[in-house]
């Protein structure tokens, strides 16, 4: 097995041909693995038993990638049969090294097919609801030159295999952004990609973010999905049968941040500009230990 260096060696000196080929190699895991893990649609659901690695956006920060995979031992420590390693979305955009990051998460799916779970972040969503500016064409160009555009429809239809969301029924859930507020059972997560755009639960689940002192929803700064009161949580919670929400997409100038009497934990997984948040983290989550929303706080790693 390659060790971390090795690894990031080959993330800076990879040619377009070996990028392409990996992005193929995970294409046809990504098309088998249900017969390995409990999927539907792109729901996955994870037992209730064993450990959990949770990571946020990366947004091209490669340093702060490999800081996680270091203090977590990724090369060093073999999975146990019940641990997962579940990235939250935005792996690219804002960050220089935005290629070298899809190359180094697209290469741990392939070291680790069974305990690595890919979620769709909006930078990684759909045509019509792609984060703006929207700049991995620009690093895939200096990186690749001319090529740039080969691995980038390459990737972006890979993209639309990452998974909406992870659940782990009565325990907690992870997605990128926020709850969809008008689903009404599990599948509206689970088939969001194949509902969208006629309904808005995947637009939500992509961009959406918690707000206290409101009811409902409400226009979002972002100019899609909305902001979402802890009324909105409780009702999605009540739906999928979990006590909490792990998500991403929003930084957090402490790496974390809590919201809607802890039943929604942000992670942020990377530092500096464009957004200058002073900390980064991720989580380590014993998925037998989630008794209460409230435990997820007690699992977070800053750096």
């Amino acid at each position: 097995m390659r060790n971390l260096s090795s690894l990031l060696r080959e993330a800076h000196d990879v040619d377009h041909k070996a990028f392409l080929r990996l992005i193929y190699q995970v294409d046809q895991i990504l098309s088998s693995e249900k017969q390995k893990i409990q999927i539907v649609g792109r729901l996955v659901y994870l037992s209730p038993k064993g450990k959990t690695i949770v990571i946020g956006d990366i947004h091209g920060d490669l340093g702060s990638l490999e800081q996680i995979l270091n203090e977590i031992r990724i090369c060093e420590v073999p999975f146990g049969t019940d641990a997962y390693l579940v990235f939250l979305g935005d792996y690219g955009d804002r960050g220089p090294f935005s290629p070298e990051v899809y190359y180094v998460i697209l290469s741990l799916k392939k070291m680790f097919p069974k305990n690595v779970v890919l979620l769709q972040g909006n930078h990684e969503g759909p045509q019509d609801l792609l984060a703006s500016p929207h700049d991995l064409p620009h690093h895939l160009f200096r990186k690749f030159g001319t090529e740039w555009q080969t691995i980038y429809s390459n990737l972006s239809s890979l993209f639309r295999k990452f998974y909406t969301a992870v659940l782990v029924k009565g325990k907690f859930i992870m997605l990128h952004g926020g709850v969809p507020s008008k689903a009404k059972t599990p599948d509206d997560v689970a088939f969001a990609y194949k509902k969208h755009p006629a309904e808005t639960h995947l637009e939500e689940i992509l961009w959406s973010d918690p707000a206290e002192d409101i009811k409902g929803t409400c226009f979002s700064p972002r100019g899609a999905g909305y902001l979402f009161g802890e009324d909105i949580t409780d009702m999605f919670l009540r739906i999928v049968d979990a006590k909490c929400v792990i998500r991403g997409h929003e930084p957090a100038d402490e790496g974390y941040k809590v919201n809607h009497m802890g039943k929604v934990t942000t992670i942020f997984s990377r530092k500096g500009p464009p957004y200058y948040n002073n900390k980064a983290a991720y989580a380590v989550v014993d998925r037998s230990k989630v008794d209460s929303a409230s435990y997820i706080s007690s699992c977070i790693e800053q750096f």
